[in-house]
């Protein structure tokens, strides 16, 4: 079960991954613009979560619930990864 359960997560990431290289293609950032893109995906995941422990937006506006909270904290784990592998790919072109 433990095993299953990390396959999906990583699934989640790794789909989430898919899905943003398609939208935005290969991003190579410095560091003070993914901190700015990690930050506002890390906002919008305390958002999710407040919202869903104190019920606090308006059904219009409402962005609690854990399906959310999952899609939200995906995207962060996605962004740290995509981070990482734009280091990892300086790294090696500074290598070369």
């Amino acid at each position: 079960m433990k095993e299953k359960i990390k396959y999906e997560v990583l699934k989640l990431v790794g789909d989430e991954r898919e899905r943003q290289d398609r939208k935005w293609g290969e991003q190579n950032h410095d560091l003070p613009l993914w901190v700015g893109i990690l930050g506002e995906e890390y906002g919008e995941f305390c958002q999710a979560v407040n919202e869903t422990v104190f019920d606090n937006g308006t059904e219009e506006y409402k962005k609690g619930g854990m399906d959310n909270i999952v899609k939200e904290l995906t995207q962060v784990a996605a962004v740290a990864i995509a981070c990482l592998e734009c280091i990892k790919r300086n790294q090696v072109s500074r290598e070369v």
